[in-house]
This record gives C-alpha cells, sequence and structure tokens, in this order.
C-alpha cells in the first residue's frame, strides 16, 4: 500500500481530510484535559460554562486554530503553530492551589502524548490493510498527521514559559520565593513565542524532545522514519 501511496499525488481535499480529524481532537481533548484535572481537584469553572465538552466549536479560536495555522502551512519550513481557547481555571477554587496547578496544566501535554500513541495505532492497523481497502489510505494519513499534531502540542505546551503548560508546570514546582518572580513573566510569555517563532529558534529549542517523542510513535506505528518523513512531506506539499 505504501508504494501505491507514494506514487500518487495527493489531492487537496485528501489533505485537509486527514489533518481535520486529528487538529480537532488534538486540542478539543487537550482543554478539556484542564478542565477534567481541574474539577477533580475542586475547581467547577470551567463545568460551569460549558468548556467540559468534546464539541470543537466550544474550543475553537478564529484566529489561534484556523487563521495563524492556515497560514503558517502556507509558509515555508513546515513548522504548524497555533492555539485553542484556553480552558477557565479559577486556581482559588483549588484544595491546594500551587502544588494542584501542577497536575491541572500537566494534563493538556499528556493526553496529547496518549492520543498521539493512538494515531500510530491507527497506522499500524492502516498497514495491515489491503491496498484495495477504501479505508487504508484516509487512516493511513490521519495516522500521520495525528502523530505529529499531538507531539507538537506536547512539546510545545511542556516549554517552561508562562503561560503555556510547562510554564505553570515549573511555576508550581520552584520553592514560592523563586515561583513568583517567575509567573510575572506571563504577560509577555506569548511575546516571547512568537519572537522565538519568527526567529526559528522555537524550532531548534523543540526539536531534540520532537525527535524523540516523534520516533517512538513511528515506532510504534510500523512504519520507517523515512516512511513516515515521505508521507508527512505528501500532507505538507
Amino acid at each position: 500500500m505504501l508504494q501505491t501511496v507514494f506514487m500518487q499525488n495527493l489531492t487537496l481535499v485528501q489533505k485537509i481530510t486527514a489533518w481535520l480529524l486529528p487538529v480537532l481532537f488534538a486540542i478539543t481533548v487537550h482543554e478539556v484535559a484542564h478542565g477534567w484535572v481541574a474539577r477533580l481537584f475542586g475547581d467547577h469553572t470551567a463545568e460551569m460554562m460549558g468548556r467540559l465538552s468534546f464539541n470543537p466549536l466550544r474550543h475553537i479560536d478564529p484566529v489561534g486554530t484556523i487563521l495563524v495555522p492556515g497560514l503558517m502551512l502556507l509558509m515555508p519550513g513546515g513548522f504548524v503553530f497555533g492555539w485553542a481557547k484556553p480552558v477557565p481555571v479559577d486556581w482559588r477554587n483549588l484544595r491546594r492551589p500551587k502544588q494542584d496547578m501542577v497536575w491541572v496544566a500537566a494534563a493538556g501535554p499528556a493526553v496529547n502524548l496518549v492520543m498521539g500513541l493512538g494515531w500510530a495505532l491507527v497506522t499500524h492497523i492502516a498497514l495491515g490493510l489491503s491496498a484495495g481497502n477504501s479505508m487504508a489510505l484516509p487512516l493511513l494519513l490521519m495516522g500521520v498527521a495525528g502523530m505529529l499534531i499531538n507531539t507538537v502540542l506536547a512539546v510545545l505546551n511542556m516549554l517552561p514559559l508562562p503561560p503555556l503548560d510547562g510554564g505553570r508546570v515549573l511555576t508550581g514546582l520552584l520553592p514560592t520565593r523563586y515561583a513568583i518572580p517567575f509567573s510575572r513573566i506571563e504577560p509577555y510569555g506569548f511575546w516571547i513565542l512568537i519572537f522565538l517563532l519568527m526567529t526559528g529558534s522555537l524550532g531548534w529549542l523543540m526539536r531534540p524532545m520532537m525527535n524523540i517523542v516523534l520516533g517512538i510513535m513511528v515506532s510504534a506505528s510500523g512504519l520507517q522514519v523515512w516512511q513516515f518523513d515521505r508521507l508527512l512531506g505528501a500532507l505538507m506539499s
């Protein structure tokens, strides 16, 4: 089947279809995971605001989820960056605010890692289907897209920079005398991230962990690295 895929040019519809479900699942479940864990530790803000929902429309940010990633797909370099509407968490409702926020923040990237492995399983199943099976190609392409987008979201969000999840985790782990000044970076964190992105430093910072995480997922999928790269190239060309 792979040889058949390599010999054809994917249509725009095939590419959009391959990315659509993995991206929607990745951002939706990521945000819901934050809300679930917050509720577990005593904060029901997200639940009361109707954000503990798998309806992606409740989590899509028109700029961060659609416009920015769409523009970046058209730019050279192949790096996709975006965000969803954050699930509201009121740390004052948590039983142990400083410690519990570590788990709330870590829940999003953790669930992305689980979903990435789930898409690796989908890829493995697709490889076992015959080339004549109408579901083989869509599942294969979605599996590749799903492994990548979930790896990107997990690694990006665990960078130790507020307001990213990794920044919140580090704030919760640091002694209070260090956590307070570190948390004051948050209003500038987004602009720092944009600067890193525009200078190419963001990809450089993420690449080592991306290679490790994605390598594990690709290995679990049954693909060779060069096969994954070739399929990904076809999806992003």
